[in-house]
């Protein structure tokens, strides 16, 4: 039985994103589930019931975790349901007194590629900004999203849309306000530079 190879995939699936607390690697990683079976041969690791997974300040919380490993050694896991449904992560920003959180009625996640997916009811917050969509689609390294709305299922109601709310950058600063019409503009050298007389 190799209880570590489950471990180990579980921590790449819920705790890689290029957000994550680094320290996070180092930690002893604890599991709890109603159920636990691995598969060397067909290198399948399930867990079932009330699954809650801990390493550092990683949490992972879903009714059934199913992780697969390729020929080449890759992984790739699966989280269903849990409370209202939902499978729900949640972990500390590295550098940042910050979490991501996200929740999808499944969570897929690929240690090849590095991409996370959030299928149906899907939401995912990364310190305050958030979206909100039917799918969304992640990827860690370039730190890309692509979110969708799906199909209204409602035929009668309004038609089904992306949630997003994105900060600004540097909230402290505000930005430069161009001058108005009828205005002169005012022109300022850059410190540190050296005044040359023009050759006549």
């Amino acid at each position: 039985m190799n209880l570590r190879l489950a471990t180990l995939t579980l921590c790449l699936f819920a705790a890689s994103s290029a957000f994550a607390e680094k320290a996070d690697r180092d930690k002893p990683m604890q599991l709890e589930a109603n159920r636990i079976s691995i598969d060397d041969a067909k290198k399948i690791q399930i867990l079932e019931g009330d699954v809650v997974i801990i390493k550092g300040t990683m949490i992972l919380k879903a009714d059934r975790v199913v992780i697969t490993e390729d020929q080449y050694g890759f992984q790739k896991g699966a989280a269903f349901g849990g409370k209202n449904g939902l499978a729900r992560f949640r972990q500390k920003r590295e550098g940042r007194d910050e979490f991501t959180d996200g929740e999808a009625e499944r969570i897929e996640y690929n240690t090849n590629s590095e991409i996370a997916e959030f299928f149906h009811r899907a939401w995912v917050k990364s310190g305050e900004d958030q979206v909100r969509g039917d799918y969304i689609w992640y990827d860690a390294v370039s730190e890309k999203y692509l979110v969708t709305a799906g199909e209204t299922r409602d035929p009668k109601g309004p038609p089904a849309r992306v949630r997003a709310v994105i900060q600004p950058k540097s909230k402290g600063s505000q930005p430069m306000q161009p001058a108005g019409r009828g205005e002169r503009l005012e022109l300022k050298g850059a410190g540190g530079l050296t005044d040359t007389p023009a050759r006549e």
